[in-house]
């Protein structure tokens, strides 16, 4: 997706990204976005970029996804793992790019769903999904996780 103002493409290895607002949760360095998005490739990325695919400028957004499988669709689904635009950039139509970028690699994928979460505090984020998205919350779902150590404790769990 491209126009006078910006343009998406896929990430590269050279390309790494930090959020905003909790970089201090943040574990994940240059080397592991590379491992992951390009080695392993568990993971994929859109980056926007101000400018022109001819005159590129900064990186101004992303969208970090990867695929899952629905028993209850018998077919996949992307999974939007994160999803930014800087604040200045914001209301320039970037963040529908990028999901008209993510709906058209679902499709090409046989995805039955898109799928992401919100944090309960990102007011402005929730209103553009359901707003200018028409997404529905899932609120018969709660969100379940284990961390590393609460993984390596599973590995000891008693049968």
């Amino acid at each position: 997706m491209s126009d006078s103002a910006y343009f998406i493409r896929p990430a590269q290895p050279e390309d790494a990204a930090v959020y905003e607002k909790s970089p201090h949760l943040a574990v994940a360095t240059p080397a592991l976005i590379r491992k992951h998005l390009f080695e392993t490739r568990i993971a994929n990325a859109l980056l926007a970029f101000s400018g022109s695919l001819d005159v590129p400028g900064e990186a101004i957004g992303f969208a970090l996804y990867f695929f899952n499988f629905s028993t209850w669709t018998g077919r996949p689904g992307l999974y939007l793992e994160d999803l930014y635009v800087k604040p200045e950039h914001t209301n320039k139509g970037i963040g529908k790019a990028l999901f008209k970028e993510l709906a058209i690699i679902a499709q090409d994928k046989d995805c039955a769903r898109m799928d992401w979460s919100v944090l309960k505090w990102n007011q402005p984020s929730i209103d553009f999904y359901e707003k200018c998205l028409h997404a529905k919350a899932q609120d018969e779902w709660l969100g379940m996780r284990l961390d590393e150590e609460g993984i390596e404790n599973l590995k000891n769990i008693t049968m």
